[in-house]
């Protein structure tokens, strides 16, 4: 007899949220990266190249050269996540210098995810003068 508590679709309660991206830090990998890789070569990655700590429980963003795959690395204490979206027809808009790619908030990754280039917004200014 099945003793895990299901919902109306007869999945298990609790299953479909895996990760709230509002409570974790999100960080892009600017330029291309080669999504071959798997978590093992993306994490290395995280650590050599990004001077990130990949078991933080941050998120970590790659996409390939034709911007069209996207994958995501994150650590839950157990193991590391690995997800993918590829788009059919659509580019992501993705930056190409470490300038442009600051950590994200969760509201950016939802504008990323639904093709908003917000990496091309204007900036605030921070001026102390008029003259």
């Amino acid at each position: 007899m099945d003793r895990i508590p299901r919902n109306d679709h007869g999945r298990a309660k609790g299953a479909g949220m895996i990760l709230d991206i509002s409570k974790v830090r999100i960080f892009i990998r600017p330029g291309h990266t080669d999504l071959r890789k798997a978590s093992n070569g993306l994490t290395v990655i995280v650590q050599e190249e990004m001077k990130e700590d990949p078991f933080s429980g941050s998120v970590y963003l790659f996409c390939n050269r034709e911007r069209k795959l996207l994958k995501a690395v994150y650590w839950d204490k157990t193991g590391f996540w690995l997800s993918q979206k590829r788009l059919e027809k659509e580019k992501y808009p993705w930056p190409d210098t470490k300038e442009e790619a600051l950590e994200l908030k969760s509201e950016e990754l939802k504008m990323l995810l639904a093709g908003i280039d917000f990496f091309k917004a204007h900036r605030t200014l921070n001026y102390k003068k008029v003259i």
